[in-house]
């Protein structure tokens, strides 16, 4: 077991090059990455993370959706434990979001066998070929859903390019892999999996500390909600005799945020987009849509959100005599960490002289997906501003070596 004696080497220099060099691969913009799966920067940077795992002394293997991994066999059989993030980014993103997930895991095992050798327990670092959606709009999770068989025969040809000249079949062939054999990716030995993530929120700059343990990853249910009222002259008719959509809209968007607000932290609740018909001036809009962007931690709070934020959106409908309807796009439960691997990186930061706190996660990650087949926990990494999905997104580079120490004193547990 690691002690406070022990100490593990992380090589902050390695970091930094490995951050900035991998960054290269569809740089935008000054500090921006530009990098959607299946694009020429996304091949280039997946090969240059294989030859770094070969360079750690890794067997390296590309799966039949693009996940690229690096085994570390270890002395027993057994189900393997497993690290990394995705390697995709927004459009353009920075250089940390997901990136900084699939180094450090390369990172902590290089380490680990540096110091402490051949482990006990399969250890395996991973880059998720995607998680963002951002070329595919609906492919969210693409590799980690690969992993856990999440993906139906053909899904690859449904999913539309975000500018809809393509589809994922027509992407995933053009860079030699068969959308016909997504199922060979699938694993059933993998015992644990640990996600280092930047937090992408404000929490840990402002209580000043560098690392959090994760307690459990948000619920998030996506709407694309329809309100239909009736096209009128915005000065000959009546207020009284309107059916407005904008005036329907303008209230639910109020008060679906007010709601959140009101049961406060971790409750949030976003209207992000808005779409108006006709758009003018002068003219009562005959059609509104918009989404709601929902999310809690805990699953049975997430429910009574959700319960709360549709029973608003009926009730003002009905009382302004608008039609309403709404699609769920996304429906993803909340996914607290396994307890055990909860405490065990707790342990691990303590031993290793790391301040933290736990918090649970706002956004979605790859580890909701691998919970269907593993154990989970993340580790977050303070993010500076709590800047994310931008190009001015950064990390310090003390923080990251903090947070890998703690990633690789978990590993060194489970593995070792």
């Amino acid at each position: 077991m690691v002690t406070m004696s022990q100490t593990i080497d992380i090589d902050a220099g390695l970091i930094e090059k490995y951050i900035m060099e991998l960054a290269k691969f569809g740089e935008h913009s000054g500090t921006g990455v530009w990098r959607t799966v299946y694009s020429p920067e996304w091949v280039a940077a997946t090969q240059q993370y294989a030859r770094w795992c070969e360079d750690a002394g890794l067997t390296v293997h590309h799966d039949t959706v693009g996940n690229v991994w690096g085994r570390l066999k270890g002395r027993e059989p057994g189900p393997s434990i497993v690290s990394g993030s995705h390697i995709d980014t927004q459009r353009p993103g920075g250089r940390y979001d997901g990136t900084l997930g699939a180094l450090a895991g390369l990172i902590a095992i290089r380490a680990l066998k540096t110091q402490f050798g051949i482990p006990r327990r399969t250890l395996e670092a991973v880059a998720l070929c995607e998680e963002e959606g951002s070329r595919f709009p609906s492919a969210g999770w693409w590799g980690s859903r690969g992993i856990t068989g999440r993906i139906a025969p053909g899904d690859s040809d449904k999913l539309v390019s975000l500018d809809g000249t393509e589809t994922m079949t027509d992407a995933m062939r053009a860079v030699g892999l068969d959308p016909d054999d997504v199922a060979a990716a699938r694993r059933n030995d993998i015992d644990s999996f640990v996600e280092l993530h930047i937090e992408q929120g404000p929490i840990l700059e402002q209580v000043d500390l560098p690392v959090a343990i994760v307690s459990g990853i948000t619920g998030i249910r996506h709407y694309d909600v329809e309100l239909i009222g009736q096209q009128n002259h915005a000065g000959g008719f009546p207020m009284d005799m309107r059916r407005d959509p904008m005036a329907g809209f303008a209230e639910i968007a109020n008060s679906l945020v007010d709601t959140a607000h009101r049961w406060g932290r971790p409750a949030v609740t976003t209207v992000g987009r808005v779409e108006v018909e006709p758009n003018s001036v002068a003219v009562v809009p005959k059609r509104v849509r918009f989404t709601v962007d929902a999310r809690h931690p805990v699953q049975e709070s997430y429910e009574r959100l959700m319960a709360s934020h549709e029973r608003l959106m009926r009730e003002v409908a009905a009382r302004r005599n608008l039609e309403i309807s709404w699609k769920v796009m996304i429906d993803q439960p909340a996914c607290p960490s396994d307890p055990g691997l909860y405490a065990v990186a707790q342990e691990a930061a303590r031993d290793q002289g790391v301040p933290f706190m736990t918090m649970a996660s706002g956004a979605g990650h790859d580890s909701q997906q691998m919970a269907a087949i593993a154990k989970v926990v993340m580790i977050f990494v303070r993010s500076k501003d709590g800047r994310s999905h931008t190009p001015e997104e950064f990390s310090s580079i003390k923080d990251i070596v903090a947070g890998i120490r703690v990633l690789a004193a978990t590993l060194h547990k489970l593995a070792y």
